[in-house]
């Protein structure tokens, strides 16, 4: 299973994603919460998509993503069943992370008609088992069923694109990224952008240094 974003991922070691995780959950706004002893992180872009981190105590991740335009988007579908089975292969320890939980903004929620229980929405379920990343077995079965893309209509690559899995993920890129979007309208707003920017970055273990060398180091 070849996929760039996907090979990028593979080789970051654990902390360094954590610490991408909770720089861009920042930057996003979205307030971390504790969920049985997990810690959720989320990124989304406003406009329907999402990525939404539980790290777990024990070292393991679930990782969720979501694309409202992809064919994997079954809030129209209202099928519980086939949701649920976007789970399949994931340790039932993170299922209940998202099963019977209240929903949230990056994560709605689906209910089985028959039983009243619930599951978050998810286009894409992958994760880590302290030493690896998996695709859920049953998002892998499904989309080899139905020839679909898996890593591009889950919303992987689009949803993890803001974490810049190996690549640099500085002040400097994010505030570069948001200047090519037009966000500024003069260089003074730019720079206080960039010193708040660099606050978050602080705050969550930047020595000031270039983060690709803490994650080389991490190694």
């Amino acid at each position: 299973m070849s996929n760039a974003t996907w090979d990028a991922l593979e080789a970051t070691p654990l902390p360094e994603v954590r610490r991408r995780a909770a720089v861009v959950d920042d930057l996003a706004g979205v307030e971390p919460v504790t969920s049985a002893g997990a810690r959720r992180l989320a990124w989304n872009d406003g406009g329907g998509q999402s990525a939404v981190w539980y790290f777990a105590q024990d070292g393991r991740v679930l990782l969720l993503t979501f694309d409202h335009e992809s064919v994997l988007n079954l809030y129209a579908e209202e099928d519980f069943a086939l949701q649920e089975s976007f789970y399949q292969g994931v340790p039932e320890s993170l299922v209940t992370l998202v099963r019977d939980r209240p929903e949230n903004y990056e994560s709605l929620n689906l209910t089985d008609s028959a039983t009243g229980r619930t599951i978050h929405y998810a286009g894409g379920v992958f994760w880590y088992d302290g030493t690896r990343w998996h695709v859920s077995d049953g998002l892998v079965e499904y989309c080899r069923r139905e020839d679909i893309d898996l890593f591009g209509e889950s919303g992987f690559d689009y949803c993890l694109d803001v974490y810049r899995f190996g690549q640099d993920l500085t002040p400097e890129t994010v505030v570069a990224i948001r200047d090519e979007s037009g966000r500024y309208e003069d260089e003074k707003g730019k720079e206080a952008d960039l010193a708040g920017v660099r606050e978050v970055f602080i705050r969550h273990g930047w020595p000031g240094g270039r983060p690709g060398d803490h994650a080389r180091s991490s190694r």
